[in-house]
C-alpha cells in the first residue's frame, strides 16, 4: 500500500485512521482573541483616532500566524497530511472559508447599493443625491485603474507559478511567486497613497466615506494577508517543500489570491466607477 492511502496515527492513543487528528493547540483560541482585539481597535481608531489597540491586535494576530503556520508546515513536511481524506477535508475547509469571506463582502456591497439606489435613506431631502452633496469621489481612471491592472497582472503571475509547479519547474514557480508578492506589495503601497490623498475622511464624513473605507479597507487587509500567505509559499518553494502531487498550501494561497482579485474587480466597477460622482473641475 502506498503512502497516499495508508492510515496515519491519529493521536497519542496509537490508533490509525484515514485522517489526521492534530494535537490540542492554543493558537485557535489566541487567534480568535487577537481578531476580537483587532476589531475593537478598528472601531476605536475610526471613532476616536486612537490606534494603540489596533496595533496590539495586529501584533497578536501576526504572532498567531507565525506559530500556527509553523505547526501546520511541520505537519505537512512530516507527512501527516498526506492521506486523501485529509487533503479533501482541507479543500472543503478552504472552500467554506472563502465562501464566508464572499458573504462578508456581499454585506458591504448590499449596504453600498442600498444607499446608492435609495439615497433618500441618507439625506432625507426632496432631492436626494448619491454620492451625497459635498462628497468628491476618486477619478476611477487614475490610481484605481492602475491598482486594477496590478491585481490583474498578479492573477497571471500566480497562475504561472501554479502551472510551473504542476510541470515541475521550480525556477518558474519561485519567479511567479516572487513577482506576485511584489505586485501585492505594490498594490498596498498604491492603496495607502490613495488613502493619503482622499478628499474625504472616515470620521465625520457621513455614510459614503464610511462604506468606502470599510469595503476597500477590508479588501486591503485581505491583500496584506494574502501577500503574507504567498511570502510563506515563496520560501517553502525555495526549500523544495512542494511537488506536483502535494502542494495544497500553495493551492490554498492561490485560491485566496484569486478571490482577492475578483473582489477588487467588483469594488472598482461598483464603487469607483458606477458609484462615482460628477467630475470635479478645478
Amino acid at each position: 500500500m502506498s503512502t497516499e492511502t495508508q492510515a496515519v496515527p491519529a493521536a497519542d492513543d496509537g490508533a490509525t485512521r484515514p485522517y489526521y487528528v492534530p494535537p490540542p493547540s492554543p493558537w485557535p483560541l489566541f487567534g480568535a482573541f487577537g481578531g476580537a482585539v483587532t476589531l475593537a481597535g478598528i472601531v476605536i481608531a475610526a471613532h476616536f483616532g486612537h490606534y494603540w489597540l489596533l496595533v496590539l491586535g495586529f501584533l497578536m494576530v501576526g504572532t498567531v500566524m507565525v506559530f500556527w503556520w509553523r505547526t501546520v508546515i511541520a505537519e505537512s513536511v512530516g507527512g501527516k497530511l498526506l492521506t486523501p481524506v485529509t487533503r479533501l477535508g482541507l479543500r472543503y475547509g478552504m472552500t467554506l472559508f472563502i465562501s464566508s469571506e464572499v458573504m462578508l463582502f456581499v454585506a458591504f456591497f448590499w449596504t453600498f447599493f442600498n444607499f446608492a439606489i435609495f439615497p433618500e435613506n441618507v439625506s432625507g431631502s426632496n432631492a436626494p443625491l448619491w454620492p451625497p452633496l459635498g462628497v468628491h469621489t476618486f477619478d476611477p481612471f487614475s490610481l484605481p485603474i492602475m491598482n486594477t491592472m496590478i491585481l490583474l497582472l498578479s492573477g497571471f503571475t500566480i497562475t504561472w507559478a501554479h502551472h510551473s509547479l504542476i510541470d515541475g519547474d521550480k525556477k518558474g514557480l519561485v519567479a511567479g511567486l516572487g513577482l506576485t508578492v511584489i505586485l501585492g506589495m505594490l498594490f498596498t503601497c498604491c492603496q495607502a497613497m490613495e488613502y493619503s490623498e482622499a478628499p474625504f475622511h472616515f470620521s465625520g464624513g457621513g455614510v459614503y466615506p464610511a462604506i468606502f473605507f470599510i469595503a476597500t479597507g477590508f479588501h486591503g487587509a485581505h491583500v496584506i494577508i494574502g501577500t503574507c500567505f504567498l511570502i510563506v509559499c515563496f520560501f517553502r518553494a525555495r526549500a523544495n517543500q512542494f511537488n506536483p502531487v502535494r502542494h495544497f498550501g500553495f493551492e490554498a494561497a492561490a485560491w485566496y489570491w484569486h478571490f482577492v482579485d475578483v473582489v477588487w474587480l467588483f469594488l472598482f466597477i461598483c464603487i469607483y466607477w458606477w458609484g462615482a460622482g460628477p467630475p470635479v473641475h478645478e
